[in-house]
């Protein structure tokens, strides 16, 4: 388990490269948050994990039955991993932060998408803000949301 990294993964290496070119900053394990994200992008207050699918138990129901080798050990070690990262999620939830969770297999198949699925959670935000910062004129924020995308979109740019 020593030579198992924490930090610098392919996967995130991948995720942030492809986050650079798009155009998007970011800080990498950032530890002035709880859980230390892989990628923290402060401007838009958004947290990215990238998660290895053993380790953080994916698809854990059908897996945890084929562990054969230090059976309870590792059962332990992964259920214990799911429940600080739920309380991690908690707790940047509650710092009004937005936590983004990647599974390795999405990272490597699809980076791209996976940096479009941030840039929607992006301009989301922005939406979000304009909305609320705004009378815009008369209408409700969901009103906003629905009916002014491309006039928001334009006075973002």
């Amino acid at each position: 388990m020593s030579r198992i990294k924490s930090e610098g993964t392919s996967i995130e290496v991948s995720l942030r490269k492809a986050l650079w070119r798009a155009g998007i900053r970011y800080r990498k394990n950032y530890s002035k948050l709880p859980g230390t994200p892989d990628i923290a992008i402060t401007k838009h207050r958004i947290a990215v994990f990238c998660d290895g699918e053993f380790w953080h138990g994916k698809d854990w129901g059908k897996k945890k039955s084929r562990i054969k080798s230090n059976r309870e050990y590792w059962i332990k070690k992964i259920e214990r991993n799911i429940c600080r990262d739920n309380e991690i999620r908690t707790r940047l939830h509650n710092c009004d932060w937005t936590v983004i969770r990647f599974w390795g297999s999405e990272i490597r198949d699809d980076a791209e998408g996976c940096v479009e699925e941030i840039k929607d959670i992006i301009f989301q935000s922005k939406i979000e803000a304009f909305c609320t910062n705004t009378d815009f004129y008369g209408l409700e924020p969901d009103e906003c949301l629905c009916n002014e995308k491309k006039a928001v979109r334009k006075t973002l740019s």
